[in-house]
């Protein structure tokens, strides 16, 4: 954690792009999108004029979370479904089947992606909002403490 934070702070950039940067990150990091939660972080950093390498290290950051991972999605998709069933209601047990790769490619598929991602937005944008303020905070805290100001070119 202390090398990722230490990577934070010393990048060139002002505080609000780089805590804008980490909270694009942190909210693509909780969605199920797998192979490409970098590139959407790094698309919407750019479209945000926020820091395109903080998005990165702290999408990256997710690694970390690989061993509770599945227990993450499973509460994405419960909280999801909850959310999107009407009435509402949880969804039912999964129930271990034999897994075939021409099962992964049907409607099926959708059904369990789309309660995930609606679930992870609704963890991942508080926690977002939460990072952005936070890390704010610390990185202006930092830059009085050590008298660092960016200059802007004129």
């Amino acid at each position: 954690m202390r090398g990722y934070w230490n990577r934070l702070r010393e990048l060139r950039d002002a505080p609000h792009a780089i805590a804008g940067g980490v909270a694009i990150g942190l909210f693509w990091g909780f969605t199920p999108l797998t192979g490409l939660k970098t590139l959407l972080s790094m698309a919407t950093a750019k479209l945000c004029r926020w820091s395109i390498l903080a998005a990165v290290i702290v999408v990256s950051l997710h690694d970390l979370l690989s061993p509770i991972w599945p227990l993450i999605l499973r509460w994405e998709y419960q909280l999801g479904y909850w959310v999107i069933s009407h009435p509402h209601h949880f969804p039912p047990p999964f129930k271990l089947e034999k897994m075939e790769w021409t099962k992964l490619l049907n409607w099926k598929t959708v059904e369990l992606i789309w309660p995930t991602f609606i679930g992870s937005c609704i963890i991942g944008l508080p926690a977002a909002m939460i990072a952005y303020w936070i890390v704010i905070v610390m990185l202006q805290r930092y830059e009085k403490k050590h008298d660092r100001h960016l200059k802007t070119p004129v």
